[in-house]
């Protein structure tokens, strides 16, 4: 759950699609015409499995494992008028039921085009999303033409698998077009942050085997069933890969029944554990009660209002939480795989101690609309505010990242606090809004000082969020623009007239329209 478990929702050793992109990149040096998004082929023994896998043949099993190939596009946060140029990607997926086919959000993210093709055949067909989901790196694809699936056979999901079990991985590992067969040992079952959106968590089964480029969306089967998808590695570590278990892929499935992916619920709350006696001590836990303590509390997320810092979670709906906040009955699942199962609506139940007596707290869970800017942005453009040359942005994951790579990041340890720290998740309501670039004119050519600062009022108003910034702008009757910045005490004074002659040069200039 994001926001919750901020240590493993920003866990650098699980690698993001992007820095998997450079990396394939690198190592592409023969005449292949694509590159792989993502992921990932497991190995972990050198020889080809058998004919047979668990009883069912290899041969009908691939009949249904497909190869995707994309053409992708995206916008650059940082010049949000302007889109990067194609790329051609491939990954992997396979057939479930009523010929849909479940693959990897990564790899489809951002395209503009897809095609497909399965095992043995020739021809690439046309490829639509019908859903996607990047909260949990899922998404469902159909093929329009039928004959893609003349002679395939749709997949069955299967439950979670046993530690030291082995899994097959059927998929289109880069270096070849014809699908391979693999074998791991799952070595450890734990809920861990998902790299493709960077800050959500889920329950993950890791896999002890090498990690080669290309194999996002294969499926990983035991007993002839899938058990889950391939979809990231480990940057730290040889030989561990990562598969998206079957629980996270039902409750996928079962959110898009009503033809609308809505997404995962947000409890909303950060906690500490339990381990201090001292601390114990001082709130007056009784020595036999285990549990978490509750430190912050967001607005509009599912415990707003419910619980509050301090509080002593002792169970969630009557399962018996541990200090490490890990549920006491699986020491290795955090409690919050209980709220990740759970759809908007349904009911979170507590037990907990607050100011020395013994409480349940009931609440419906709920999304956190503004978790949106934590998460990393797909095929989406980024709202922008062009003044005198000045452009202001919303902060954001992809903000950030591509600001980092330019390495004009001068003065903005305020703004990165601010974003990582979750100040403005408190209220619920506002957005930072940064100064981060200027197109040069004589105009702005005073106002590098204010550069990566965040915004706090225009002309005497406190400025909520991006929309809220542009209407003030165009309802003024001021001549002067007054903005003032969090932690400086000196506004920036733009001319009116100025500023606007200035940006109709400066958008022939740079070729923005639209603005």
């Amino acid at each position: 759950m994001p926001v919750i478990n901020e240590k493993k929702a920003t866990d650098p050793n699980k690698m993001d699609s992007k820095k998997l992109m450079q990396n394939q990149k690198k190592i592409l040096t023969s005449p292949l015409p694509f590159a792989s998004t993502i992921l990932f082929f497991l190995t972990l023994f050198s020889f080809r499995i058998g004919a047979e896998s668990n009883g069912q043949s290899i041969d009908e099993l691939r009949k249904s494992v497909v190869q995707i190939r994309v053409f992708s596009q995206a916008k650059d946060p940082y010049s949000p008028w302007m889109s990067s140029g194609i790329s051609a990607s491939t990954g992997s997926g396979f057939i479930i039921s009523k010929n849909r086919i479940l693959t990897n959000a990564h790899v489809v993210s951002n395209a503009k085009f897809i095609e497909t093709q399965r095992n043995n055949q020739t021809e690439w067909y046309e490829v639509k999303v019908l859903y996607i989901a990047h909260d949990c790196d899922l998404a469902i694809l159909e093929v329009p033409d039928q004959n893609f699936y003349t002679d395939s056979m749709e997949l069955e999901l299967g439950g979670l698998p046993e530690l030291a079990s082995p899994v097959d991985i059927i998929g289109y590992p880069i270096g070849g077009s014809k699908i391979s067969v693999s074998r791991g040992i799952v070595s450890r079952i734990e809920q861990s942050s998902y790299a493709h959106s960077q800050i959500d968590s889920h329950l993950v089964v890791q896999v002890d085997a090498a990690i080669n480029p290309g194999n996002s969306g294969g499926p990983a089967f035991q007993n002839g069933k899938v058990v889950g998808v391939a979809f990231q590695a480990s940057t730290k570590g040889e030989n561990i890969g990562y598969i998206i278990p079957t629980n996270v892929i039902q409750h996928f499935l079962k959110d898009i029944e009503d033809g609308e992916y809505d997404g995962y619920v947000e409890l909303g709350i950060q906690t500490q554990n339990s381990f201090s006696e001292s601390h114990r001590n001082f709130y007056e836990i009784p020595s036999g009660e285990e549990g978490v303590f509750v430190t912050r509390v967001y607005k509009q997320g599912s415990a707003d209002g419910y619980l509050q810092p301090g509080d002593y979670l002792t169970a969630i709906d009557g399962r018996k939480i541990g200090r490490n906040g890990n549920l006491k009955e699986s020491n290795s699942i955090d409690f919050l795989e209980v709220i990740d199962n759970k759809f908007a609506g349904e009911e979170i139940q507590f037990d907990l101690i607050r100011k020395k007596k013994k409480i349940r707290v009931s609440f419906p869970a709920k999304k956190m609309p503004q978790m949106e800017n934590q998460r990393s942005r797909y095929g989406a453009d980024y709202p922008y505010l062009l003044l005198g040359g000045l452009v202001f942005q919303s902060v954001n994951r992809d903000l950030l990242e591509s600001w980092s790579k330019i390495g004009q990041t001068q003065g903005g340890s305020l703004l990165l606090y601010r974003f990582y720290e979750g100040s403005n998740l408190l209220d619920g309501e506002t957005e930072d809004i940064v100064l981060y670039r200027k197109l040069p004119h004589p105009t702005n050519s005073h106002s590098d000082f204010y550069l990566n600062m965040v915004v706090e009022s225009f002309n005497g108003t406190k400025v909520r969020n991006l929309n809220h910034f542009k209407n003030l702008i165009q309802s003024s009757k001021d001549k002067t623009y007054k903005i003032y910045f969090y932690g400086i005490q000196v506004p920036m004074i733009l001319d009116r007239d100025e500023s606007e002659k200035a940006d109709e040069q400066i958008k022939r200039t740079n070729h923005i329209k639209g603005k």
